[in-house]
């Protein structure tokens, strides 16, 4: 039987944001080299279109991300990657002031620009720290929810050869010595991201699915990005293109291991996964 969910809560620019019931994140790429071709957005009307989609479609948040990092993405200078988001963030408070705004950034120097210039409500770093040592300082000093992404090695190196000699313990011993750290120094809001892709192989990103609900050992919310990833077409068959289906599969299955935040670039398709999840984990808890 499913257990039921305590309550588990994130500020947000001042607000409780309830992540009892699972939340979506739909993913804004200022990017033109997206794994997912269907996610780069370079005009500003593209921008917005997709922003006005996100929000349409019932995403509570909108995470922004300007430096791709699919396997053997090109490495962008800071300074690029924050004319990028400029852009983006420009156009999403014009648009959507009230909008909880996400940037997908593992520099310390653009996380800080985009909490203090735009107002961004949290930062989602794919490196939990490895990339920029500055970085879990400046989380604390800016007081804004953190999550951190377990990977092996960069994007432009993760997927040579990816080895663990067990999975599990590697990746939970790396985010407890990383909670402590962010403890230690005042973070309050930490959440958890697997790091479907970044770093392991087929077997290991089903393996790491399998175990899903272990996470909950930390009492701490857990992110899942599984949208249109290699895990879902290297299995399958197929491009990201064709892999909407598999990504609402992995979805509910995460959902129903205890995921509060899926990360996807299908907002809609996310929004029903979580509201059919919710009322089956209604008469589990009734049971």
């Amino acid at each position: 039987m499913i257990k039921p969910v305590s309550p588990i809560y994130m500020n947000v620019k001042g607000r409780l944001l309830d992540l009892s019931t699972p939340q979506v994140m739909g993913i804004l790429n200022v990017t033109p080299d997206s794994f997912y071709s269907d996610s780069r957005m370079q005009t500003e009307k593209d921008i917005a279109d997709r922003a006005q989609q996100i929000i349409d479609e019932g995403a509570s948040i909108i995470d922004i991300g300007a430096y791709s990092s699919r396997a053997n993405a090109e490495h962008i200078s800071a300074e690029e990657e924050m004319n990028r988001l400029r852009a983006g963030l420009e156009i999403l408070n014009r648009n959507h002031p009230d909008a909880v705004i996400s940037v997908d950034t593992f520099r310390a120097e653009v996380a800080e620009q985009c909490v203090k210039e735009y107002g961004v409500a949290m930062i989602n770093d794919i490196s939990a720290g490895e990339m920029d040592n500055r970085m879990f300082a400046t989380v604390a000093e800016l007081g804004v929810p953190y999550i951190m992404m377990h990977m092996q090695g960069t994007p432009q190196n993760m997927q040579n050869e990816p080895h663990y000699d067990n999975l599990m313990k590697e990746v939970f011993l790396y985010f407890a010595t990383k909670v402590q750290q962010l403890r230690d120094l005042g973070v309050k809001d930490i959440i958890l991201d697997p790091g479907f892709g970044f770093g392991k192989t087929l077997e290991h990103n089903y393996e790491l699915m399998a175990h899903l609900d272990e996470f909950s050992v930390f009492e701490l919310p857990l992110l899942v990005g599984v949208s249109r990833k290699s895990m879902i077409y290297k299995l399958l068959g197929g491009t990201p293109q064709d892999s909407l289906n598999g990504t609402t599969v992995l979805d509910t299955v995460a959902l129903m291991k205890g995921a509060h935040i899926l990360r996807v670039h299908d907002v809609r398709e996310a929004v029903e996964a979580v509201r059919m999840t919710e009322k089956i984990k209604h008469y589990s808890y009734s049971i």
